[in-house]
Formats: C-alpha cells, sequence, structure tokens
C-alpha cells in the first residue's frame, strides 16, 4: 500500500529582484519594491511530500533520515542567507518563490521520492512544484466580507427555507471570505516568475475584491440576482471572472478556493472547465469539494 507523507521545514532568508542586464527603470517596472537594495526576507516554510509503500515497521521513510537530508541539502544551506549569491541556480535565474520550489526540488530529488514541493514565502503566498521541466502552480490569497442570502427566486419562502434552512432568512447574513487562487505556467528562464505577481493582485482585487467586498451578493453583484450566491456558486463564478484576465497575463486559472468559514470551503478546479464558455458554465452542475 503506497502512502504520501510530508516533512515540514523552515529557514529564514533574503534576496531581491534584480536583472544587471535591465536598467534601474526597467528593473523597478518589472519587480517594484522588490528591487530595493540590499533586499529583502522572509520566513519560509517548507514542505517536502514524498511518495512510498508502507514497510513493514509502519513507515513509507525513516522521518529522521529525511529530516537529515532536507537540513543537509536545503535548509542549512539557505538558512540566514542572501539568496541570490548561495546557490549559482539563482543567479542564472532569480529566486522567486516559484523558482526555488523548483530548485529545492532538483535538490532533494536524487534523495528522496519527491512528489511535491510546497514552498511558503509568507502565509498568503506560496508556490507548488511537481518535478515538470519549469511547469509550476503559484497561489496567492486574499479576503472580502459579504452578505448574502440562500434563496432561490424560483421557489416559495417555505421551499426556500426547506433546502437551506436558516440561510434562507430574509434578510441575509454575512462571511468573511477567505480566497485563494492558484495559476499555473511556466517559470520565467530569467525572472524566475511564471506571472507577474503584482499584476496578478491587481487583476484580483479589480475582478473580485473591490466589487465584492462589504456588498450583499444578492443584491450588489448582478450574476446573483438570479444564481444563488453559495460558496460552490460564488467560487464557480470568480473562476469565470478571472480565467481571461488572468490568461491575458501569460498564465493559466488551475484553481479558485473560497474558505466560508472554518467549517465549510469549496475548490473549483479551473482545468475541468477549460472547454466550456463562460455563459455554458455557469449553467453547468458546479465542480467543487467542500
Amino acid at each position: 500500500m503506497q502512502c504520501i507523507v510530508n516533512r515540514r521545514a523552515q529557514f529564514s532568508a533574503s534576496h531581491r529582484y534584480w536583472l544587471p542586464e535591465l536598467s534601474e527603470a526597467e528593473n523597478i517596472e518589472k519587480f517594484g519594491a522588490c528591487t530595493k537594495s540590499p533586499g529583502h526576507g522572509h520566513n519560509y516554510v517548507l514542505f517536502v511530500s514524498m511518495l512510498g509503500d508502507i514497510d513493514e515497521y509502519g513507515m513509507v521513510l525513516n522521518l529522521s533520515d529525511v529530516k537529515h537530508v532536507i537540513k543537509q541539502e536545503v535548509t542549512s544551506q539557505l538558512d540566514f542567507s542572501f539568496l541570490n549569491d548561495v546557490w549559482p541556480e539563482f543567479q542564472e535565474v532569480l529566486p522567486t518563490t516559484e523558482n526555488m520550489a523548483r530548485v529545492i526540488w532538483q535538490k532533494l530529488a536524487p534523495h528522496l521520492p519527491l512528489v511535491c514541493i510546497q514552498l511558503f514565502e509568507h502565509p498568503e503566498l506560496w508556490a507548488e512544484y511537481m518535478g515538470n521541466s519549469m511547469e509550476a502552480y503559484l497561489t496567492t490569497s486574499t479576503h472580502f466580507s459579504a452578505a448574502h442570502r440562500l434563496a432561490s427566486t424560483k421557489l416559495s419562502d417555505e421551499e426556500n427555507a426547506d433546502i437551506y434552512g436558516k440561510c434562507a432568512r430574509p434578510h441575509g447574513h454575512g462571511h468573511n471570505y477567505h480566497l485563494e487562487v492558484t495559476v499555473k505556467g511556466e517559470i520565467d528562464p530569467r525572472t524566475g516568475m511564471l506571472a507577474d505577481l503584482v499584476a496578478l493582485q491587481s487583476c484580483i482585487d479589480y475582478c473580485v475584491i473591490e466589487p465584492f467586498d462589504h456588498s450583499f451578493l444578492n443584491k450588489d453583484i448582478p450574476h446573483f440576482a438570479e444564481v444563488v450566491p453559495t460558496a460552490e456558486n460564488i467560487a464557480l463564478y470568480i473562476s469565470n471572472l478571472l480565467r481571461k484576465p488572468i490568461k491575458d497575463l501569460g498564465a493559466t486559472l488551475h484553481k479558485v478556493k473560497l474558505i466560508e468559514s472554518p467549517n465549510n470551503s469549496c475548490e473549483i478546479l479551473c482545468s475541468e472547465l477549460e472547454s466550456n464558455s463562460v455563459a455554458d458554465v455557469a449553467k453547468e452542475p458546479v465542480l467543487a469539494t467542500v
């Protein structure tokens, strides 16, 4: 029987986004505040996922051995370092979160049966790499507060109450929604970026956060005048709003995760919807996990 095991590690390091072949103005335009000298730092959190058979001792791997490998090959070298200088790979391709995940995979792959490297730059930004050449995933998270009422205009109040319970009460209720947007793309062989992070965050702010935050979804977002704003339908609509703008940035929208409360969340796997138009998607069953 095979099993995936995960090992957590952490390190603190600094880096700077700067390409010597570009002018100061060009660097600032491309990387913004990340160009400031001598750089800036993060407390990185690393998750190493490994696949193997469960042995007679009930283990896939001896985690003490795994800990030693990660420390020897990665964290002891990166901890309290200036990343641009520590490894030659980061002089060729800038040490962005997504490129760091790729290079860490390369360092550990000869020693461990890897299936995924997940690297958190901070709690609202992380990357995943699964060994597919220059392809990686980048996730940014944000939040908005909104109210909604779960009730179909096609049903009576009694029928809505039977289906949605307290959530069908006429004056609605609110949530502090937590939104995670994951994009997929090729890591640029020089900048280390699979998408312009500032542009990506601006896209999410413009398309989602500004119109949704402090709104009553049923009344303020025209789409939900007829569509019941369940977490699933909200996440689906957000994926429809973001797909084309993210494509215009040179990346692919991979997943939208909406956390309505600590007890409820859903995920839209956008690759499942890629062949459908936005109009068609809105009419189809929601592809979500709760």
